[in-house]
């Protein structure tokens, strides 16, 4: 997958817009979550701006299932699922040795927007976190920030989370940890 270099949320010209769509058509996106209704509004955006390969998956064992037979570059996950919740899949998912892709990049997509429960989500690896209801812009933003600036994943303590943006975020992942 070809990665763009630029900033989410910083005008970009004509040239590199038509780079972003270009990536953004390139993609296959994989949605997860309980509900048929968020499913298909969420792949209704995806799809709205470019997405052309959108796979939905209705609780987290088919997920486990479509990523380690769909190899999807992306994921947004619900926290609430039947059989396995986000969490639990996440958890599976950053098993590195374990899972066949423990690198994918994850978007949480909830309705739970408490900062406690933002904290759990990124210590499982979560890339980022959006809260629902959402926008388009914000879904594009946030594929926008995984592919442009891709994050190496790293291990701190038990976790298997992408590495901080910055410094001092690096700084308090280790102490997390």
């Amino acid at each position: 997958m070809n990665y763009l270099r630029l900033r989410p949320g910083k005008k970009t010209s004509p040239m590199r817009e038509q780079a972003i769509e270009q990536l953004l058509q390139n993609i296959t996106v994989l949605i997860v979550d309980g509900n048929a209704f968020m499913r298909r509004l969420t792949r209704t955006m995806l799809v709205n701006l470019g997405a052309r390969a959108v796979i939905e998956a209705s609780d987290g064992l088919a997920a486990l299932e479509v990523i380690r037979t769909c190899d999807p570059d992306v994921m947004f996950i619900d926290w609430d699922m039947p059989v396995l919740n986000g969490i639990e899949v996440m958890r599976i998912v950053r098993s590195p040795g374990v899972f066949p892709r423990p690198n994918i990049p994850v978007v949480m997509l909830t309705h739970r927007a408490h900062r406690g429960y933002v904290v759990e989500a990124l210590r499982t690896g979560v890339h980022e976190y959006l809260v629902k209801p959402t926008s388009p812009k914000a879904l594009r933003d946030r594929l926008v920030s995984i592919l442009a600036k891709p994050r190496k994943m790293m291990k701190v303590g038990d976790c298997y989370v992408p590495e901080p943006r910055a410094p001092r975020m690096r700084e308090a992942h280790v102490a997390a940890g």
